[in-house]
């Protein structure tokens, strides 16, 4: 089995390959291929990456190169976790929307716009890359914006499921909480990317006992002061929103915060230093333990599942991405159930059936299909109508640009929403993201 990693310079990259290591039964990798344009830090995490494998006694063979189409050729499945701009580019996402007085963010708002706009041409060009190296390649996105570029690649014909660590990092909280296995604990999760809701969260599968009000009852604080939201507030609502959901309930508490402390990209740029300074140390070979505060915890596990499945038993897994509705049966490789961004094919019935939907899903080697979701309050479907409104607005303008494309999707996002921010952000958006910008 040969897997490629297109950004497989990042920071992230040693992360996966423990993930790749540990996991060496459930994903056999023989062939593990690091694409990026950077040749310093393909140097200091390939070697690391090597040294991870030999450590752990993998067998697989590490190959880094710049060479996208050399990369991709003969690939099973291409994982995307790249950045385009860099951190630099993050760091005025979280700047300028702030002059507005907006949250300034890098995959949700007007700072979650640009990096779509930036991300989408680029990400269809190189599956396409893919498509012409190996038709049958699965392509599993973990970029941000995840939803919408995930869209991107499923509306241009790709083999394309999206992945976020966020389902699976709450799903090992509350089994530390509930003192159970991982794998015992099913999330009801629903929502879009960055925008979802744990509604139940059930022992032993999809129609097991659902713990959440023992967990909200027993553990609310603690949740709470995770999300950084009042415990009132979860008492209220009866589920767990993401952390990202803090940018919708107290904005402007965030926007007074955000004004008052070096941004996010800056505090990830310094440990992306002190990470790369580590990663070129002979005598490393184990993920450090700073990576953890980086971000992407879990991400491994929850690419080895995904990924094992999708390569799983060809005649194993559901009918696939053509075939409606919910239900699904345990498949072969990886988990039987994954929380996964794909088509929602009537799954929310308030929502297209091209939208991109972030809920669980029976995955196979023919796709990801959607398992039945219970009704959904109307709290929470509206603002997962409204973002979806946003994010087809966005896609538009990632393909065909345009400064009244930008602002259209500007306007329709439920942390701008009036005339005269759109107008601003508009202007700022396309001054900071030029270069990246064909049409600008």
């Amino acid at each position: 089995m040969k897997l490629t990693v297109v950004g497989g310079g990042s920071t992230y990259t040693p992360e996966l390959i423990d993930g790749f290591a540990r996991l060496r039964d459930t994903l056999p990798v023989e062939e593990l291929v690091l694409v990026d344009p950077s040749a310093e830090r393909l140097e200091l995490v390939g070697g690391l990456a090597r040294r991870i494998f030999a450590k752990q006694g993998h067998g697989g063979r590490i190959v880094t190169t710049s060479d996208l189409d050399a990369g991709a050729e003969g690939a099973d499945a291409v994982l995307l976790q790249l950045r385009v701009g860099g951190q630099a580019a993050r760091e005025q996402d979280e700047t300028w929307p702030l002059e507005c007085g907006c949250v300034g963010q890098e995959t949700t708002g007007a700072g979650g716009l640009a990096k779509a706009l930036r991300t989408v041409p680029v990400v269809l060009d190189i599956a396409e890359r893919v498509h012409r190296a190996n038709p049958d390649a699965w392509i599993i996105d973990f970029t941000n914006p995840v939803g919408i570029v995930t869209r991107a690649l499923l509306q241009a014909g790709h083999k394309a499921v999206g992945l976020c660590n966020v389902a699976i990092g709450l799903q090992r909280k509350f089994a530390r909480m509930l003192g159970v296995d991982p794998s015992d604990v099913h999330l009801d999760h629903v929502g879009l990317n960055h925008l979802t809701w744990e509604t139940a969260v059930r022992l032993d599968g999809p129609e097991g006992e659902n713990v959440l009000p023992k967990l909200l009852a027993e553990h609310g604080d603690t949740i709470a002061g995770d999300l950084r939201l009042p415990r009132a507030l979860l008492d209220r609502l009866g589920v767990v929103p993401s952390y990202y959901l803090r940018y919708f309930y107290a904005h402007d508490e965030v926007v007074r915060e955000l004004r008052t402390k070096p941004s996010r990209a800056a505090e990830v740029a310094e440990m992306e230093r002190q990470l790369l300074t580590m990663y070129g140390d002979p005598a490393l070979d184990e993920k450090p333990e700073l990576l953890a505060k980086r971000g992407g915890a879990y991400y491994s596990e929850a690419a080895v599942d995904l990924a094992a499945a999708l390569l799983g038993d060809q005649s194993s897994g559901p009918a696939g991405p053509s075939v409606e509705g919910g239900g699904g049966r345990r498949v072969g490789g990886g988990s039987p159930y994954q929380v996964v961004n794909t088509y929602n094919r009537g799954t929310l019935p308030f929502l297209p059936d091209d939208a991109v939907i972030e809920v669980p899903a029976a995955v196979g080697p023919k796709g990801a299909l959607p398992l039945a979701v219970p009704a959904v309050d109307p709290l929470y479907a509206g603002l997962m109508a409204n973002v979806t409104a946003y994010e087809d607005l966005a896609l538009e303008a990632a393909l065909r640009g345009g400064r009244d494309r930008v602002f259209r999707a500007l306007l329709a996002h439920p942390l701008i929403g009036q005339y005269e921010y759109a107008d601003a952000l508009t202007d700022r958006l396309i001054a900071h993201n030029r270069e990246h910008l064909a049409w600008a």
